[in-house]
C-alpha cells in the first residue's frame, strides 16, 4: 500500500490511497480511497503509518522542563469568591 499523487494541469493534485501488484509482467495499480480532500498534515500522517512508524498523543511528544507556581493565585482567587470582594471589584463593567 502506498499513496500516490496524481498531478493535473489546472487542478489541485489528486492524492491516492493505492495497493499494487504485479500479474505476470504488469503491475496493477488498485485505489483504495481518494485521500484529496484531506489536509496534508493528516497524509503525512497516514504515510508514517504505512512506513511503519509508532504514532503517539502529543502529551508524549512533549517534556515539561518548569512550570510556574499557580496554587496560590487559585486561592486568592477562591477566597475573594468566597468572601463577596469579586463583586466589589468588578463592580461595573470596564469600558
Amino acid at each position: 500500500m502506498h499513496i500516490d499523487i496524481v498531478p493535473n494541469r489546472k487542478a489541485a493534485p489528486t492524492i491516492l490511497l493505492r495497493e499494487s501488484d504485479r500479474e505476470g509482467k504488469k503491475v496493477r495499480k488498485r485505489t483504495l480511497a481518494n485521500l484529496s480532500s484531506l489536509p496534508l498534515a493528516q497524509i503525512e500522517a497516514i504515510r508514517a503509518v504505512l512506513r511503519g512508524e509508532e504514532l503517539r498523543p502529543v502529551a508524549q511528544s512533549f517534556e515539561i522542563t518548569a512550570s510556574r507556581a499557580q496554587g496560590h493565585v487559585q486561592a486568592v482567587a477562591w477566597m475573594m469568591k468566597r468572601l463577596g470582594f469579586a463583586s466589589l471589584i468588578a463592580s461595573r463593567p470596564a469600558p
